[in-house]
């Protein structure tokens, strides 16, 4: 054999061996994101949902996240940041999952068959997964692209002012449903997948964490609805006075 040719030979082996391998860290990065966000997801719902305890803290907490203990009165520039990092990861998410997606509808009819026949949970759960995720690319997309234009505008009055006299709170509905139900079956598929909580039982495991799976899908639904609300409450007490900014109440008080 020729010099030339154990070179093309190696050449190609080594290709071969580099393509075996990008599946792998694709899905290792798709794993990587989707936990990013589904962590990120229940973190922003505990922050949404401080306007639960009282306009004031919800006020506060904001103005952590504008760094008001840096620069004074806050600024919108790390909030915007933050939402930015959380677009682009938000982005290359949907992208590696599409990867898995059906692309037509026979391949959709297909998988729909399979499922049928086959009756098995984890595939039911991961075509939620899917209908989920293509739902979240359209209201995530909208929602982040709003976020990112009002970076400065959020908080007790300005939030409830956009769920209620913007009429966003259809959008926030069905963002709450898609978001809940992809996020926490997500996390699941990911202890199923890279063996998080294995006890050596794998059939016992799977259970347990279906159940928290529910457990958690039930609670973020439940404080979501309630946090909706609140906002709707707010907004159309406030809807006569539509963009008045906040004022905390200890401020009001200095003033009066």
């Amino acid at each position: 054999m020729s010099q030339e040719h154990i070179v093309e030979s190696l050449t190609g082996k080594t290709m071969q061996k580099r393509k075996s391998r990008i599946p792998a860290r694709l899905d290792f990065l798709q794993s990587a994101t989707g936990l990013f966000l589904a962590i990120f997801m229940i973190f922003h719902m505990l922050f949404v949902s401080t306007i639960l305890i009282s306009k004031d803290f919800m006020y506060s907490v904001t103005k952590a996240f504008e760094l008001s203990f840096i620069f004074e009165g806050g600024s919108s520039v790390p909030v915007f940041i933050s939402i930015a990092i959380v677009a682009l990861v938000f982005v290359f998410h949907a992208f590696l999952a599409m990867r898995k997606f059906p692309i037509s509808y026979r391949e959709a009819l297909r998988l729909k068959t399979h499922s049928d026949l086959m009756n098995h949970g984890d595939t039911k759960l991961w075509i939620v997964q899917v209908v989920t995720g293509f739902a979240l690319f359209f209201l995530g997309s909208v929602h982040l692209y709003i976020m990112l234009t009002n970076s400065g505008n959020i908080g007790p009055f300005a939030s409830a002012d956009r769920v209620y006299s913007d009429m966003m709170w259809t959008l926030y509905i069905l963002l709450l449903v898609a978001v809940e139900f992809h996020g926490a079956i997500g996390l699941y598929r990911l202890s199923v997948k890279w063996g998080w909580f294995e006890n050596g039982n794998a059939k016992e495991s799977r259970a347990k964490l279906k159940k928290a799976k529910w457990i958690l899908s039930g609670v973020m639904l439940t404080l979501g609805v309630a946090t909706l609300i609140a906002y709707m409450k707010i907004g159309a007490e406030h809807q006569a006075n539509y963009g008045e900014k906040y004022t905390p109440q200890v401020e009001v008080k200095n003033e009066n």
